[in-house]
């Protein structure tokens, strides 16, 4: 006997079922050209050969790879060929590729405190030794990671927009990391996060950019520029690498719908992606500053919003009792909506804060109604 479907559980943040008005990681769906992206589906199942009906490349779609390459050279100023570009399903699954290429059980690896959650737990996994380096307003403290583990084989960090702080490597620190990066012969997984949704100023040059050794691997993914639902996520490797990631692209496939390559491919050859970033930025700063003021609004005796450059989160630190920050997301129910900052380090000095999206609220009253719920969860009530 079939076991019963399990019970939606009542959040008072977003009830009904409704889509969580705090949920990170998801771009503005509203705002994205849905019925421009149905022609170009539609386009390429009318003009599909049968050659496009067989295995396709294990390292991704040959036109895809392409249109990567000619984005990042003009939007980033990354140099890199076609057979550098891996085109893989998702981040998780870019890491899982990243792993198990290049690292043995055992190895160190340094990685953001505070950090994005998903990287510790998949380095754990595949049996890896994660070392907690610090985050100041510079980015990751590369002194602080020398000290603790000069030897290790590698280092993931987010240096254009850091997850979750949303503060930028400085130039010397980057010019740091890459010295110790080639008297060690480690390994570099920068993951330009965010980059493309940066609102007030222009970005420091990616590391990969600055790369003249090879040590650097760039990662992106269109999950934040896109949707989240093409699980599409891309990674760049140095020329020395092509082979040894091909060989493990053998083994583990692509894991990404030809379909979904060759749309995405057009989507930006036909000029489609530029487009659409340019018009999300503003989109993403109103919205950005609906939260910010209702906060301040709402909850300024409990919250103090950072100051961020960019992103579609934002991080409020708490002014309050620790104690408070627990019992509010113990109230959130199954799903975070508006998720406690998780460091690596128990001293962690930004663990006191929330991470809120706040990219689907479509008009200032939204975010104003789903202030007022979380404030009357930090008050003590329902």
């Amino acid at each position: 006997m079939a076991e019963p479907l399990p019970a939606v559980v009542s959040n008072s943040l977003h009830p009904n079922g409704m889509m969580p008005p705090f949920q990170l990681g998801l771009p503005a769906l509203d705002a994205f050209p849905r019925a421009l992206w149905q022609r170009i589906v539609a386009r390429q199942l009318r003009t599909g050969t049968t050659a496009s009906l067989a295995h396709p490349s294990t390292n991704g779609l040959p036109e895809l790879r392409a249109a990567i390459v000619n984005y990042l050279h003009l939007s980033r100023g990354i140099n890199c060929r076609p057979e550098q570009v891996f085109v893989c399903a998702g981040y998780q699954a870019l890491l899982d590729r990243v792993i198990g290429t290049l690292l043995t059980p055992g190895d160190d690896v340094w990685l953001e405190d505070p950090g994005y959650p998903v990287t510790l737990p998949l380095f754990r996994a595949a049996g890896m030794r994660p070392v907690a380096v610090p985050v100041d307003d510079q980015g990751m403290d590369i002194t602080a990671g020398i000290s603790a583990a000069p030897g290790a084989r590698m280092a993931v960090l987010t240096p254009t927009h850091q997850s979750p702080l949303g503060v930028s490597l400085s130039l010397a620190r980057r010019v740091a990391l890459l010295e110790w990066a080639q008297q060690r012969a480690a390994w570099i997984l920068e993951d330009d996060y965010d980059s493309e949704v940066r609102y007030h100023g222009r970005p420091l040059p990616p590391l990969k950019s600055l790369d003249r050794q090879g040590r650097v691997l760039y990662a992106g993914t269109f999950s934040k520029t896109l949707f989240p639902a093409l699980r599409m996520a891309y990674l760049v490797v140095p020329a020395e690498l092509v082979e040894a990631f091909s060989h493990s692209s053998r083994l583990r496939g692509c894991g990404c719908p030809p379909l979904m390559q060759a749309g995405v491919a057009d989507f930006i050859n036909q000029g489609h992606f530029y487009r659409h970033l340019k018009r999300m930025r503003p989109i993403y700063r109103q919205r950005r500053e609906w939260l910010a003021q209702a906060l301040e609004q709402q909850l300024s005796g409990h919250l103090a919003v950072a100051s961020q450059a960019g992103g579609i989160q934002l991080l409020a630190r708490l002014t309050t009792s620790s104690g408070r920050i627990s019992v509010c997301t113990a109230r959130l129910g199954g799903r975070a909506v508006a998720a406690g900052v998780v460091g690596l380090a128990d001293n962690s000095p930004f663990r006191r804060g929330l991470l809120m999206g706040f990219a689907n609220f479509t008009q200032r009253t939204d975010a104003e109604r789903a202030v007022a719920r979380l404030a009357r969860l930090f008050n003590g009530g329902n």
